[in-house]
This record gives structure tokens, C-alpha cells and sequence, in this order.
């Protein structure tokens, strides 16, 4: 049910839909089509002038709709399997910049986090921002033993405002499934979900602290990437503090060249940082955007925000892998077989049809150089291609696809002749040699031998007990198979079907012999 909060809110994005000219959009759903002439009665509509392009319009609309609507866009703009090109394109232009709130509240919702004055806290605390987002807004501080920090406060009632707007999104949803002829294959309800719960994750600091901390435990002397230190007794769920670190932004190029970094290492260390991420650790920052990354004079890595984390379990490890490797071999049956192995694709898929689909796909990219073929994008065509079968969208595997695309434009904006497959395919191939094989099973088995030796005492009274009932008639084998219970369903078809003739023949054979007496 809407309330009157959520009517009022309609209103404002329907007069922001039609300043932006985008009623058009409303008048095309199958709900709203057959008044489509009202569009041309609308004044407004008279002396229109020359109209941008429409994915530039819907950028605009949803940056005039406020920080939830910028949100959901950039969210929207990582899922090329939805969206046409130019307004996925055109969505991943949206900064996640809005206006500061004051200084004074982010103090309060401190001290009411701390239940005591910031002052037993901190000795110094900048009630100037930092830096403002749509979730929560940064700001300078000094811990009582010296150390420089920033902390992090959420925006004050963004949950209503969450709420609100969330609302909206899911009404707007179910009329996309009702009324859109794409509405259904689309899922738009499942996509605001996971919207929702994105955002939510993100009001709690806690769990983002809990993320910055063991990526930092992961990367532990590490000299490629740095993660500042979070600081527990400090951190709250609406406030998270960090250790302040100082660096150049990834896309200034200038300052980088300045500090006389070698930007060819640097292109490829994010590269190979990705895949000890994806492939070592398991646990990847899915939010690795300009903004988010620095450098530090020596040429290391910095990473800040670590609301969004991805990870992948061992099994879409191995399938992705075999799948990056089979690839560049240009084995697209391999590639095929992998899908319908991981269940990425319905076990009823014909592996030869599926092999030809992605041939057609592959071989122009691959008649480029090397070094100019996006492993990003080569996952896009290779998800669109999967659609057509029935490909269930896998959410982790869309975040290290966005992942994949951030980390080669980067790349490339480094340093533009960047070979990403040379840096990244002596990787896989040692990650395959340890995972795969004859080193795989003495790992696994070294594993779970504890578990292993853990039900050894119980073997005995297990064999006794099967040699038990089978002595007495009592062991039972279960079997199930698709396969046999659909013969068994046509058998039983075919029984009833020939009950059912006889019977018939035998009325018939009645009937004669009651009409010739």
C-alpha cells in the first residue's frame, strides 16, 4: 500500500521524468501505450527543444532524484547483462558526490554513538568534511595518543530516507513485471533487492571494518598493496575510524609521473593484485573505481571503502579459471562443457549449440592483438551469450566482472599498451597447477584427514551393522534417477493407455453382439 509520503515522493519523479523528457519511457509500457497521444497533447511537449540522448537524460533524472536514485544507477550500471550499452555506459558516469551535512550533526551522532563528549575521544576533531557520499561523509581527527585518523559517520535518518525510496523502487518494480514485456525475463524485483540489501550493508561500519581488516591481514607486508589499520575500539556501527593515509589519486597521471612512478609496473601489479585477490584469497574489493585508489611515493597501492566485498567459492574458482584459460586457447567446447558443469547453465543445454554460440561471439575479439582484448568484456559477451541459454545471472560472478572492467581501466589509463593476458595467464596457469591434479588431492586430503581420523573409531559398529542387515534381509539399495523415473512414468503411460484399448474393444465387441441379437 502506498503511503502519502511515498505519493508526494511519486509526484517529484514524475515532474523530474517529464523536465528530462523522459515520459516518453512511461507512455512506452504496455500499461500506459494505448494514451500514448496524451504525450503529444502535454504542452509542455510543444516547444521541446532538440533532446539529448536518452541514457544522458536518465544520468541526469537520476542525479536530480538524489543519492539512493545516483546509487541505484551506479549499482545498474555494473549489470551490462540488463542494460543496452550506451545506458550502462552513460550510468557509470555517476559520482557518488552529494552535498555535506553539517559538521555539528556529524558530531552528535559521534558522541551519541560513544555515549561521551568527542573530546574523550579525540583531541582534535574537523568538523569540516573531508570527503561526502551518499551513505555517510568522512572527517579529520587525532586520537589522545597522536595517531591521524579519519572517521567515517552515516548520514543522519538515511535509513527512512533508504526506506523510502527502496519503497518506491519495488512498486516501480512490480509494475516493470506486470506491464514490460522484458519485465518477467528481467527480474527487476530481484535486482531492487539486492540494491536493498547492498545498501543496508553499507549503514552498518562495523562490517566494513570487519572487511578493511582482513584485507589488510591478507596483504600483510605485502609491497604491492597497503590497507589502512582500523581502529576497534574506536569503530561503531555509524562510525568507523581508520588510520589517515596520504597518496596520489590513481587518475592523477601528472602527480604519477612527477614522483617518478614506473607506471608500467604499476599497471600490472593491479593487475596481478586482482587475481591474488580473486584466486589467492578469495575476497576481492568489488569497489575499486578512481576514487577509491591511491599511491603511495613508492609506488604501492592504497585502497580505501570496503562496503562492497565480493568472493567466489572454490568451485566457480576452478570453473572461472578453466574458463580464462580455455579462452585464450580458443577451445570453445571446453568453455562450454565448464558452463554446464558448474550449473551456470541448465544440464539439458546441447554442448555443440552452446560451442557455436560462443564462437560466433569470441572469434572477432580474439582477431585482435592480445593486448587490446578486455577480459571484462569478453565475461560481458560471454553472459550475454549464456542469456539465450538460460544462464541463471550469478551475483558474484557480476561483481568481479565490474571488478575486472575497473581494474583494466585503470590499467590501460596507466599505461595504455598494457598486455593484461601476458601478466595474467602465468598466474592462472600456476593457480591450475596447484589446485588441480595429483597436488589438489594430497592438499585436500591433508585437510580433512583430521576429520577423517575423527570417524575412523565408528567404522567397526558401521561394517557390523550393514553386515548386520544384510544377514537378515534387511539391507535395502535406494536408487533414484531422472531418467529412470520418466521411463517408468511412460511405461506406466503405456499400460493405461492399452488397459484402456482393450477395454474399449471389449465395449466395442459387447455392442456388436447385442445389436446382431
Amino acid at each position: 500500500m502506498i503511503r502519502p509520503g511515498q505519493i508526494l515522493r511519486l509526484l517529484r519523479i514524475n515532474q523530474v521524468l517529464v523536465r528530462n523528457g523522459l515520459d516518453e519511457i512511461v507512455f512506452a509500457t504496455h500499461l500506459f501505450r494505448p494514451f500514448r497521444i496524451l504525450m503529444y497533447l502535454l504542452p509542455w511537449n510543444w516547444w521541446r527543444r532538440e533532446r539529448l540522448p536518452r541514457a544522458v537524460r536518465l544520468r541526469q533524472t537520476l542525479e536530480e532524484l538524489g543519492p539512493i536514485f545516483i546509487k541505484f544507477g551506479q549499482i545498474l550500471s555494473t549489470r551490462r547483462d540488463l542494460l543496452p550499452d550506451d545506458i550502462a555506459d552513460e550510468l557509470a558516469k555517476l559520482q557518488d558526490r552529494v552535498p555535506p551535512f553539517p559538521g555539528t550533526v556529524a558530531r552528535r551522532i559521534a558522541e551519541q554513538a560513544y555515549g561521551c563528549p568527542l573530546s574523550e575521544i579525540f583531541t582534535e576533531f574537523d568538523e569540516t568534511p573531508l570527503a561526502s557520499a551518499s551513505i555517510a561523509q568522512v572527517h579529520t581527527a587525532t586520537l589522545k595518543d597522536g595517531r591521524k585518523v579519519v572517521v567515517k559517520i552515516v548520514r543522519p535518518k538515511i535509513r527512512k530516507v533508504i526506506q523510502r525510496d527502496v519503497g518506491l523502487l519495488y512498486i516501480i518494480a512490480d509494475l516493470a513485471e506486470r506491464y514490460w514485456h522484458e519485465g518477467r525475463r528481467l527480474r527487476p524485483r530481484a535486482v531492487v533487492a539486492e540494491f536493498e540489501k547492498t545498501l543496508l550493508d553499507e549503514l552498518d561500519l562495523m562490517r566494513e571494518a570487519a572487511n578493511a581488516s582482513q584485507l589488510r591481514r591478507n596483504f600483510t607486508d605485502s609491497p604491492m598493496l597497503y590497507i589502512p589499520e582500523v581502529y576497534w575500539p574506536e569503530t561503531r556501527s555509524p562510525v568507523m575510524v581508520m588510520e589517515r593515509i596520504h597518496g596520489i589519486p590513481i587518475s592523477d597521471i601528472a602527480a604519477l609521473r612527477a614522483a617518478g612512478i614506473d607506471l608500467k609496473r604499476l599497471s600490472e601489479m593491479g593487475v596481478e593484485i586482482f587475481f591474488t585477490q580473486v584466486f589467492t584469497h578469495n575476497f576481492f574489493h568489488a569497489d575499486m573505481h578512481p576514487g577509491n585508489i591511491f599511491v603511495s611515493p613508492e609506488g604501492q597501492y592504497i585502497a580505501v571503502d570496503f562496503g562492497i566485498m565480493g568472493t567466489l567459492n572454490p568451485e566457480d574458482q576452478r570453473y572461472l579459471a578453466e574458463n580464462f584459460l580455455a579462452f585464450f586457447n580458443r577451445d570453445y567446447q571446453r568453455v562450454a562443457e565448464l558452463h554446464v558443469q558448474s550449473g551456470w547453465v541448465p544440464k539439458n543445454t546441447r554442448v555443440d549449440e552452446f560451442e557455436s554460440a560462443i564462437r560466433c561471439v569470441c572469434e572477432p575479439i580474439f582477431e585482435r592483438p592480445l593486448k587490446e582484448i578486455s577480459f571484462g568484456r569478453l565475461l560481458l559477451h560471454l553472459f550475454q551469450t549464456a542469456r539465450r541459454f538460460n544462464m541463471e545471472i550469478q551475483p558474484q560472478l557480476v561483481l568481479l566482472q565490474k571488478t575486472l572492467l575497473n581494474i583494466e581501466g585503470l590499467g590501460r589509463q596507466l599505461y595504455p599498451d598494457l598486455d593484461l593476458w601476458q601478466t595474467a595467464k602465468p598466474f592462472l596457469e600456476r593457480w591450475m597447477h596447484r589446485h588441480v591434479g595429483y597436488r589438489a588431492f594430497l592438499r585436500t586430503l591433508k585437510q580433512t584427514a583430521p576429520q577423517v581420523a575423527g570417524q575412523l573409531p565408528l567404522l567397526p559398529s558401521l561394517i557390523y551393522e550393514t553386515l548386520h542387515q544384510a544377514q537378515n534381509g534387511n539391507l535395502k539399495l535406494q536408487w533414484q534417477s531422472e531418467e529412470l523415473t520418466e521411463i517408468r512414468r511412460q511405461i506406466r503411460r503405456g499400460q493405461q493407455q492399452t488397459i484402456a484399448a482393450i477395454l474399449a474393444g471389449a465395449l466395442l465387441v459387447s455392442i456388436s453382439i447385442f445389436l446382431t441379437h
